[in-house]
């Protein structure tokens, strides 16, 4: 299930992170902040079945608890507010947050020993059918 993600992952790389805030309409101090982090992203597991999501950088910590296939409310580290839901499929752990009629999916999975997350941005008032902001992260233990 989820054991292959349990642990602290250290950011090593990050591809087109800016033009996934720039069109999520986060502000250029934000972005560069956002562009200088390094987060360290860490998942534990309690005996309830909750998994807590923890990204800490010297910028911001944010973390989140939650169970799989469950909605629960989210504040994002630029503050938005998302409904989150997060499945397991196909061995990636898809995090899907809805926002003032945004969605962002994050896809996260386990790749020889690196975790690679990718994220995936539609709005349906701004982005023609078919098309969508993406961005990649790349982070190792």
């Amino acid at each position: 299930m989820v054991d292959k993600f349990i642990g602290t992952w250290r950011m090593v790389s990050s591809e087109n992170f800016d033009e996934y805030m720039k069109a999520i309409g986060v502000g250029f101090a934000t972005r560069q902040v956002g562009n200088m982090a390094k987060p360290n992203l860490t998942f534990c597991l309690d005996d309830q079945g909750m998994i807590c999501m923890k990204s800490q950088s010297t910028f911001k910590t944010t973390e989140v608890k939650f169970k799989l296939n469950e909605e629960f409310e989210e504040t994002t580290a630029d503050d938005r507010k998302t409904k989150t839901i997060v499945t397991l499929e196909n061995g990636k752990l898809v995090q899907k947050q809805c926002w003032d009629g945004k969605d962002t999916i994050l896809e996260r999975e386990v790749t020889d020993g690196k975790l690679i997350a990718g994220i995936i941005l539609s709005q349906a008032d701004s982005v023609p059918p078919g098309k969508a902001h993406s961005a990649g992260r790349t982070v190792i233990r």
